[in-house]
């Protein structure tokens, strides 16, 4: 049975603003971030390019909860997978360096 892959998602146009970043331990989750101040979520992940996904509008107990779960693909999954977000190229962290 052949499995039908979105198209990646473009990257945005927005101006990326440099979040500090966590290593984890996920087969599918690189790292996670989070500012407080914008509730922005900033997850990479251990497969592609190493692209920087930004999530807007993201409350504190999420990412709380997000850091916590034991499994950090599965949880993304369920919770944070279908939620809007912005893609920026890797390149863009040393652009701000």
């Amino acid at each position: 049975m052949n499995r039908a892959f979105k198209a990646p998602a473009p990257f945005s146009d927005k101006s990326y603003m440099a979040i500090p970043m966590e290593p984890v331990e996920s087969n599918q989750v690189k790292a996670i971030g989070y500012d407080p101040a914008t509730k922005t979520l900033a997850v990479t992940f251990t497969r592609g390019p190493g692209s920087i996904y930004h999530y807007p509008n993201v409350e504190p107990e999420l990412h709380v909860n997000f850091m916590q779960a034991e499994s950090k693909g599965t949880f993304f999954g369920k919770n944070i997978k279908e939620l809007p977000f912005d893609k920026f190229p890797v390149t863009a962290t040393a652009d701000q360096a």
